[in-house]
């Protein structure tokens, strides 16, 4: 299956970018937002996942990770099994971590970002 048609050309193009990359939609289909890219995010999202803790995930701060680890969300492979359970939707993801851990908006859309890019790159 070609990853690449189920997106638009623009977000592809961008993906490779150092700093940014474009996000497809946001409430139109001709809306784009540019995310900025953190090294957390770019280390993450570079390399296999491994037994990394789920503060190398980006967005995910000691603070987060210590309600997320309470939980039993202790490396970041279990936050991203969640994220595959709701179907790498990050609109319901993001809305899971805000109302189940206190997440800011801010944090829940760049781990749900970092967990989409990931599997792009992966899965």
């Amino acid at each position: 299956m070609n990853r690449k048609a189920k997106h638009p050309q623009a977000f592809w193009e961008m993906v490779s970018l150092p700093s940014a990359m474009w996000i497809p939609g946001r409430g139109t289909r001709h809306e784009q937002t540019v995310v900025m890219r953190t090294k957390k995010y770019q280390d993450f999202v570079s390399e296999p996942m491994g037994d990394k803790p789920i503060t190398a995930v980006d967005g995910i701060d000691d603070e987060l990770g210590a309600k997320l680890a309470a939980k039993g969300f202790d490396k970041a492979y279990i936050l991203l099994g969640q994220f595959l359970l709701l179907k790498k939707e990050c609109a319901a993801f993001q809305s899971w971590l805000k109302s189940s851990f206190d997440a800011s908006s801010s944090q829940a859309e760049q781990c749900a970002l970092c967990f989409l890019e990931w599997s792009y790159a992966f899965l």
